[in-house]
């Protein structure tokens, strides 16, 4: 019985298959410009991409046959990476900002701040007032007291998206960045 992996993390397995890691009989090859030179031999593809001075990368290896593209690898996977990161930072996200209604003072003025902030560069805030026990029996009052602190001090940066309202066991607002 072979032995199976057992450890937390796998081991890296490439991507993509370059130039001797190709083990197909035959392949397509597509060139730099991105026009198909036809179906030869992987020793073939490598020949043509030592002419141009790249690497022969399969791109498709679930076709069949294999379609395999001249490019430089290098520079492929950094522009892979860059496009990533860019996906990661898109944009505006929605954060979250908690509270409760016994936070002091001087906390709500912070978690505000902190909403400001997160205003300020361009993302929504969800303003979230957790209730329990008694509290639940009042939700009139903290809806108003929610409404005015907003109104206090994030009405110059925000917008209210949705009216604070009700939801189970909390009480929540969205604001956008006006």
């Amino acid at each position: 019985m072979g032995r199976r992996f057992r450890g937390a993390v796998r081991p890296n397995k490439p991507e993509h298959r370059v130039n001797h890691r190709i083990r197909f009989p035959q392949i397509r090859v597509v060139d730099p410009d991105g026009s198909v030179l036809g179906v030869m031999s992987p020793e073939e593809g490598r020949a043509k991409a030592r002419e141009y001075g790249l690497d022969l990368v399969e791109m498709a290896p679930n076709a069949r046959p294999p379609v395999c593209r001249i490019m430089d690898y290098g520079k492929f996977k950094y522009e892979q990476s860059k496009a990533k990161s860019a996906k990661k930072n898109d944009g505006p996200q929605l954060k979250t900002v908690q509270m409760r209604p016994k936070t002091d003072t001087h906390d709500l003025e912070t978690k505000l701040n902190r909403a400001r902030r997160f205003l300020e560069r361009g993302d929504k805030v969800k303003l979230v007032m957790r209730l329990r026990g008694r509290e639940r029996g009042y939700p009139q009052r903290w809806v108003q007291m929610m409404h005015e602190h907003v109104q206090e001090h994030l009405s110059d940066v925000a917008d209210v998206a949705s009216r604070p309202a009700q939801q189970g066991r909390m009480i929540s607002m969205l604001l956008e960045p006006s």
